[in-house]
């Protein structure tokens, strides 16, 4: 039976926390545990969820999880599974899993998860994406957004924050041939526990993406994590989608497969505007971002399976 938001189980394998209210991430890692249950193995490195899992002597995982170097969480996981085989003390529905931010992926961390994905460890990674170093005070990382404001790219009058584009890690993980990835939102619940469900399920590297908003560093109020999580996906500015390469699809190159194809899309204006890190941007940048939206759109329709 497929699990959802109604049937997942009642155990709590991540709890007690002191991560701030609102937060996204902890929601992330919370439902992911549920999916994968209490022989779940897990690393995590120096980032937001490790900084408020681990405070002495509490410890927030009810299952094995060890804090990983920042830039090692993929080589980690690799070697946490290597021994756990070697030892004959692998259970058959031990998952072993990562989670990491944004920052600890894309940029600190991308060089062992692409080690990781070229060997076909069996590893699960989790990237719960808060779009910048938000547990060392909001930097910016590869994957903050055009026009947000961060404390290393600020925003004012005669500044826009954040010049770049936010790197496009899912196709960048796609295009090594891993066998499973996907993104998601902790705004459609549903959609992420079935892809954590199917991740679990698959042998080799697998690799999820989930948005999860930050209050602190997006400028929104404690209360609106789950709508503004909703509302990027809904705007487009954040798609559904899951690759599946060949194994799993049994296509040559694998197969990219929209899981959300909205007729209209939500207004990006009022879900730039309901946070204060896009503050600075103008009528202009937003209709900027907009075409790029509909420049991305047109490629994924075009290409992908829907």
């Amino acid at each position: 039976m497929a699990l959802n938001a109604k049937n997942i189980a009642d155990d709590e394998f991540f709890f007690g926390h002191k991560a701030c209210a609102g937060c996204g991430g902890s929601l992330a890692v919370r439902a992911a545990m549920k999916v994968l249950g209490p022989n779940a193995v897990c690393a995590l490195p120096a980032g937001c969820m490790s900084a408020v899992g681990f405070n002495f002597p509490q410890l927030c995982f009810s299952n094995n999880a060890m804090i990983a170097p920042f830039a090692a969480t993929a080589a980690v996981l690799t070697g946490i599974e290597a021994g756990l085989r070697a030892q004959g003390k692998k259970p058959d529905d031990c998952t072993v899993v990562g989670f990491a931010g944004d920052g600890g992926t894309a940029d600190i961390g991308l060089q062992s998860l692409s080690g990781a994905i070229d060997r076909n460890d069996d590893v699960l990674y989790i990237c719960y994406d808060n779009e910048a170093y938000m547990n060392t005070g909001i930097q910016k990382s590869s994957l903050t957004p055009f026009g947000a404001k961060t404390t290393t790219t600020p925003a004012g009058k005669n500044v826009r924050g954040c010049l770049t584009q936010k790197k496009n890690l899912f196709e960048i993980v796609a295009a090594h041939g891993i066998p499973y990835a996907a993104t998601a939102s902790i705004g459609y619940l549903n959609d992420f526990i079935r892809k954590v469900e199917r991740a679990r399920d698959i042998r080799g590297t697998r690799y999820i993406h989930v948005i999860a908003p930050c209050p602190t560093g997006w400028g929104c109020d404690v209360d609106e994590t789950v709508d503004i999580a909703k509302d990027i996906v809904d705007t487009g500015l954040w798609y559904l989608a899951e690759y599946e390469g060949e194994q799993e699809s049994g296509q040559a190159g694998g197969r990219f497969r929209l899981n959300r194809n909205p007729r209209e899309f939500a207004s990006i204006e009022a879900y730039l505007r309901r946070q204060g890190r896009f503050k600075a941007l103008t009528d202009e940048d937003v209709a900027d971002v907009e075409r790029g939206r509909d420049a991305k759109w047109e490629v994924m329709r075009r290409d992908w399976v829907r």
